[in-house]
């Protein structure tokens, strides 16, 4: 094979974006994450990012960034095993810990990095591995890796679950695995009820609750809290860069565990560590959320609510969720495309999701308004909301 068929390869279909006249992917910013986004010249009503709680320009998060710089410098350079294992990152293991009410905690570049590195250091060939079909790439490329059997289960179906639980039994270990709050749709797994199945069924459940921490439960502490989940046996996952607004990803669970992961997870073994800045600005938002959480959730589910009432006065269809985001159903990917560059358009940056993370023929586009965002800020992007639709 010569070298232009080899390039041929990777041709990227983009008729849909040329037909809309719009590509929601790679647009640049020109400003951090306030209330309002610098885009093109102008400003625009941030409702795509991940920064529930606002804390992303939080002045408090930025000083302790700052003060990480200056006594640790730009970078560790080096892995958690050499020389990136500093008394900071350490303490934030500790917090996280205690956080999520966990036994021990190990921190890594990225939540992706965490999924894909964990089912190749814990699961083996002869295992079985039952996820919901809706988890995230991150899990599901993890698991591909490993080589054993999987097996989906229809998404939040317990019943067929327990199903194949049930046909399932002369695996030397099963795994079940899912998220806590579903990125797309907003909804959020039954994972207490899943927990029961799998102590029925001798199996371990894993937990990606990326969309869930500093979100749920009566203090942030995410899906453990808010389903009262005590003494979880299995292995938890989450993002440290969406509600905790920085990066990075851990995974916590029993000492036993983490400690393995510590020495045999090569995505944490052989990555460089964490910026001692990233792991300062975790550390304030922890302690922000420690005392401000009540206060933060509150503004941020009444967002929610305020501007899922105006996707209803105006006639969209979305999906009724508990969790802090609104997801309107868009169906196709070109409807999908137009409906973004409309909000666009219009002053509000929005998140469209087509295949593959949705399945084929359906699209959906998440709208998420975090506690940053102003009464009058609110009401403004529930004017363009109403707009959009009449148009």
């Amino acid at each position: 094979m010569g070298f232009e068929s080899f390039y041929k390869r990777f041709d990227v279909d983009e008729r849909v974006a040329n037909v809309a006249g719009f590509n929601p992917y790679y647009m640049e910013i020109d400003s951090g994450l306030n209330e309002k986004i610098w885009m093109n010249g102008r400003q625009i009503i941030n409702l795509a990012s991940n920064n529930y709680l606002g804390l992303a320009t939080d002045e408090r998060v930025k000083e302790a960034i700052i003060s990480a710089v200056e006594k640790y410098g730009a970078s560790l350079c080096g892995t958690p095993i050499s020389t990136g294992y500093v008394d900071l990152y350490k303490r934030l293991e500790y917090s996280l810990s205690n956080f999520v009410r966990l036994e021990d905690t190990i921190i890594l570049p990225s939540c992706y990095q965490g999924n894909n590195g964990l089912f190749v250091s814990i699961a083996k060939k002869e295992d079985l591995i039952i996820v919901d079909r809706f988890a995230h790439s991150s899990l599901i490329q993890g698991i591909k890796a490993v080589g054993c059997k999987i097996r989906p289960f229809l998404h939040n179906n317990l019943e067929h679950l327990e199903g194949i639980l049930k046909r399932s039994q002369d695996y030397k270990q099963i795994f079940v695995v899912t998220e806590s709050v579903f990125s797309t749709d907003g909804d959020i797994s039954p994972f207490k009820e899943i927990i029961d199945l799998c102590e029925k069924y001798n199996a371990l459940p894993i937990i990606d609750d990326s969309h869930g921490i500093g979100v749920l439960g009566n203090t942030g502490k995410g899906i453990l809290e808010e389903e009262n989940i005590i003494n979880f046996k299995g292995i938890y996952t989450a993002s440290l860069g969406k509600a905790l607004a920085n990066s990075g990803g851990m995974i916590s669970g029993k000492k036993e565990i983490i400690n393995y992961l510590k020495y045999y997870c090569p995505h944490l073994v052989y990555s460089t560590s964490l910026t001692p800045s990233i792991l300062a600005g975790i550390e304030a938002v922890l302690k922000i959320v420690s005392s401000e959480f009540e206060s933060l959730k509150n503004k941020l589910y009444s967002n929610k609510q305020i501007l899922f009432a105006s996707l209803m006065e105006a006639g969209f269809e979305t999906t009724e969720c508990i969790a802090p985001i609104n997801s309107i159903k868009t169906q196709s990917k070109e409807n999908t495309f137009k409906t973004a560059k409309s909000f666009f358009e219009k002053g509000i940056l929005s998140t469209p999701f087509i295949e593959p993370s949705v399945p084929v023929n359906q699209g959906c586009i998440r709208l998420i308004a975090g506690a940053n965002l102003t009464q009058s800020t609110i009401e403004e992007a529930c004017e363009i909301i109403k707009s959009v639709r009449k148009t």
